[in-house]
């Protein structure tokens, strides 16, 4: 049975809209033929089977790998010499792990042996993948190189941490068609698994720091390498984001300290040094690749506004004082890409640091003050609206301080600045004085020109002019006509001699 449109012409066959796997409902082209229902679960089917064959993949190497091992037990005294011998032909070898390297002799040859097949080891990661290798930098190398000198302390596991990391970030670079959120999904469920694994596993048994602080390394290296592909990606809105905030930011730059209560006192040379620490802090979240390195930028930040506020009070800050103070450090610092930093934050960090300990909470306190800005207003401000919307629109400017109060120890460059605004919010309001005055002449002068025209006009109406129609023309009076002789004689001259 076919269905036909009148409108198009277009003939379609009813089995082709329905759902490919036969659940009765109509199929989307989008989704491969598939209902919205019958597509998650395919895609999910997918997802794991994906997740099934990169394990299959790792563990099948790692089964080549310790075979290698084995092979290399029957002659211990030739391994360092196949050692140089391999890394003379580098170039020429497509696969080469930490594990090759190890062998019964290697665990009791002195530690400069031990030392250069690590240093080996970090060229073969620099190597493994041409790839990668075109995109390292200075500060991945470096990442690369303190990664594997952290885990030389581990020996066996150490060599598989860090083949599992390598093959999770090789998998990570052929699934560049994946949205950012698929991708967060990824990198977690691989914290997770290392999580797993080394609770599991016999040397880190009974001993969360540890486990904790190779998550670190781990998160460290992983995102320094994938960091150019997943932060602020292009298939996202976050740059968008950033310019919004930094615009709303710029337009707020009038917020003073007391119209957000914040209890800290610039003029005391201690607090605003901190303050200025703090103001830095914040902005060098943005050189950082690591979501943990931004964390500290963002707990730094937040011990140096609880020491301003201690100073200034005398006594412990309480959170109450702390989130106004991070909300004007935010204004006055005005972060960049600080949307998509707070993102990168949320999807890439391991979320153990997240959902526990300071910087979690410090990271909370610091979206809470974004989302504060965003939505800032008048009555936030204990503003009424019609002073909020000139401050807004830069027509003028709230009072500062009277640069000629301060004392002779403060700083020279803010006092004159302080001078300059006063100048200018003065010079502004002298400037409305005199267009309002303008204002009230022009219409002054209107007034005045409709009253005389209206005067006039009365005048006119009331006394109105008779002019008569044009008649003969006037004749000169010395001119030729009849009554000539009835005028009087001219006036003779007279004259009188002496």
């Amino acid at each position: 049975m076919s269905l036909k449109s009148e409108r198009r012409g277009i003939h379609v066959d009813q089995s082709e809209l329905l759902c490919k796997k036969g659940c009765g409902y109509y199929g989307n082209p989008a989704w491969q033929g598939f209902c919205s229902k019958c597509w998650r679960e395919e895609y999910s089917k997918a997802r794991q089977r994906q997740i099934q064959e990169d394990w299959e993949l790792a563990e099948r190497l790692q089964r080549e790998e310790e075979a290698a091992y084995a092979s290399s037990q029957g002659a211990p005294s030739l391994t360092f010499s196949k050692f140089e011998e391999k890394k003379t032909n580098e170039t020429k070898r497509k696969v080469q792990t930490v594990k090759k390297f190890f062998s019964p002799s290697s665990r009791a040859a002195p530690k400069k042996v031990f030392a250069a097949k690590w240093q080996a080891d970090s060229q073969e990661v620099k190597a493994s993948s041409p790839s990668i290798n075109r995109q390292a930098s200075l500060e991945t190398e470096r990442a690369t190189k303190e990664f594997i000198d952290f885990l030389k302390v581990f020996r066996r596991p150490g060599q598989d941490i860090l083949k599992q990391c390598r093959g999770f970030i090789e998998a990570m670079q052929h699934k560049k068609e994946l949205n950012i959120e698929e991708q967060s999904e990824c990198v977690q469920d691989f914290y997770q698994n290392m999580v797993d694994r080394l609770q599991s596993h016999s040397s880190f048994k009974g001993s969360p720091e540890g486990i904790e602080k190779i998550m670190d390394q781990i998160e460290k290296y992983i995102m320094t390498r994938l960091y150019k592909t997943v932060f602020c990606p292009e298939t996202t809105d976050d740059e968008k984001k950033d310019l919004a905030v930094q615009k709303r930011i710029r337009a707020l730059h009038w917020v003073t300290l007391e119209m957000l209560c914040v209890p800290v006192n610039e003029e005391i040379h201690e607090v605003y040094e901190l303050v200025v620490r703090a103001i830095t802090a914040v902005i060098e979240m943005d050189s950082r690749r690591v979501p943990r390195e931004k964390l500290t930028c963002i707990t730094k930040c937040s011990k140096q506004i609880f020491n301003a506020i201690k100073i200034t009070k005398n006594e412990p800050a309480s959170a109450d004082d702390f989130l106004p103070t991070l909300i004007y450090i935010v204004l006055k610092a005005n972060p960049p890409r600080l949307q998509s930093n707070i993102q990168y934050i949320t999807r890439f960090c391991n979320p153990s640091r997240l959902m526990t300990g300071e910087d979690g909470y410090y990271f909370t306190n610091l979206c809470c003050a974004v989302a504060f800005i965003e939505k800032l207003d008048a009555q936030s401000l204990n503003l009424t609206e019609e002073d909020f919307d000139r401050y807004m629109s830069g027509q003028s400017s709230p009072k500062k301080h009277d640069s000629e109060e301060w004392s002779p120890e403060e700083c020279a460059g803010m006092k004159q600045m302080y001078k300059n605004l006063n100048l200018i919010s003065q010079l502004n309001d002298r400037q409305q004085r005199i267009i309002s005055t303008a204002k009230q002449l022009e219409k002054d002068l209107i007034d005045w020109s409709e009253g005389v025209t209206k005067e006039v006009e009365d005048i006119i109406e009331k006394y109105p002019l008779d002019i008569k129609p044009k008649g003969q023309s006037v004749v000169a009076i010395d001119s030729d006509n009849v009554e000539n002789d009835k005028l009087p004689p001219p006036i003779q001259p007279q004259m009188f001699l002496g």
